[in-house]
């Protein structure tokens, strides 16, 4: 996988490798800011495409393939 930069993930596309509940395709609907500006970004929200339902993630979550593929498979 590539590597992935915070602050370019809003809006990129992430199929979840074991679905649940019929949610398998998923947006990155929002980059949570740190609270102090010089700290690192930690979380983003994610929202389901199917239920529009949310949820918020460590970002680098993400980066493991056994649980997220980049783009919707």
């Amino acid at each position: 996988m590539n590597p992935l930069n915070p602050k370019k993930l809003l809006l990129t596309k992430w199929t979840a490798a074991y679905p649940l509940k019929k949610q398998k395709h998923f947006l990155v609907s929002k980059v949570i800011k740190p609270e102090l500006p010089n700290d690192p970004v930690e979380w983003v929200e994610i929202e389901s495409v199917f239920s529009k339902s949310t949820q918020i993630i460590r970002w680098r979550d993400l980066q493991n393939d056994e649980v997220w593929r980049q783009g919707w498979v």
